[in-house]
């Protein structure tokens, strides 16, 4: 493929695949992270957080099941590589989930959405990727950096399963796979209890699609003769990257990112078309498309404090144990349940928490 292709269309080509079948699991097995937190909280219903426990559990398995063969080091993977600060992975989290909330989705979920023809999505999506540029690179970077520094580990991975490893003695990756096949078998029983067969396929492919992009740009990392940065699906800072290319691909070659952001187009288009049929949607109140805007403003900074989303830091660097990726996960859910709670009971009852 590599010959054929070229390293950088290589790479694309792994992040469209993996994106559209995300894409897919977003339309039809209504993979969803905002869902899941307002079905568990205010739906009482879990399965959604199940199906995202079987995402979870599917791609850390796949993830250590593979460095054990020899197919990956993990080492390389970004996540792992980069030491980020506890601060900024708690309050860009939380930024991120109250956005979210206030948005209405989040950056993966407003692909899917714009997918299936929202124009609203449309709309949300580029500020989020303008607001994440100017805080990756923008006029917002050097107080960033200042702020949040980010340090390199290329020794010693910053993860539980290899400090664990390191610890006991025991192979990382050991560790990794044991609890990554716990984590799918308990999620995928609970499915099972509730006949959630749909639900279960769905978390299957979206953690093997978060796998394919760890193990896909390792291997044009490791084969090909460029420098080619180890990692996985995000969608925040990836979609500014796509309105860069799609204004100047004279001057920017197509990545893992750019191919995502599209597969994820695709994938949801396709969904849309099997499920319910594409429409075209479009905001009438101006008001909504107002917080919407702001929430969508509040997702880029935070997922570029947090170095990823929703989908970044709570399925494709959680699935690896990084030391940070917890503190993401659980400040996006905090700061989702205070966004829905606000939203769905009023701003009093959300002062009380």
């Amino acid at each position: 493929m590599l010959d054929l292709l070229g390293e950088a269309w290589s790479i694309t080509l792994i992040g469209l695949i993996g994106g559209v079948f995300l894409g897919l699991a977003a339309r039809l097995g209504r993979f969803c992270t905002l869902g899941m937190i307002e079905d568990a909280h205010f739906g009482q219903d879990r399965t959604r957080l199940w199906m995202w426990v079987v995402a979870l559990g599917t791609a850390m398995a796949v993830n250590f099941a593979a460095e054990g063969a020899g197919l990956i080091r993990l080492h390389q993977a970004i996540y792992l590589y980069n030491g980020f600060t506890l601060a900024g992975a708690a309050l860009g989290g939380l930024m991120f989930g109250y956005g979210m909330a206030q948005a209405g989705n989040c950056g993966f979920g407003m692909l899917a959405r714009l997918g299936g023809g929202d124009l609203r999505a449309m709309v949300i999506a580029l500020v989020m990727g303008v607001a994440a540029y100017a805080m990756l690179s923008g006029p917002l970077a050097a107080l960033r950096e200042r702020l949040f520094p980010i340090d390199q580990h290329p020794d010693a991975a910053q993860g539980w399963a290899h400090y664990l490893g390191a610890t006991t003695g025991l192979p990382g990756w050991t560790i990794g796979l044991a609890l990554g096949i716990v984590v799918l078998i308990a999620a995928a029983l609970s499915l099972l209890r509730h006949a959630r067969h749909k639900n279960l396929f769905w978390g299957l492919v979206a953690g093997l699609a978060i796998s394919s992009g760890f193990l896909g740009t390792a291997h044009v990392a490791n084969t090909g003769f460029e420098h080619w940065l180890v990692h996985s699906h995000s969608f925040t800072a990836p979609v500014g990257d796509t309105i860069r290319y799609t204004m100047s691909s004279s001057g920017l070659e197509p990545d893992f990112a750019i191919g995502s952001v599209f597969g994820v187009l695709i994938g949801a288009f396709l969904g849309s078309l099997i499920r319910d049929g594409f429409r075209w949607e479009a905001c009438e109140d101006p008001r909504e498309l107002k917080r919407q805007m702001g929430g969508a403003i509040l997702m880029g900074f935070g997922a570029v404090l947090a170095a990823g989303c929703s989908i970044g830091q709570g399925l494709s660097a959680l699935s690896l144990l990084s030391f940070h990726a917890p503190v993401v996960a659980a400040s996006v859910w905090l700061g989702g349940w205070i966004g829905l709670r606000q939203l769905i009971l009023g701003h009093g009852l959300a002062r009380e928490f």
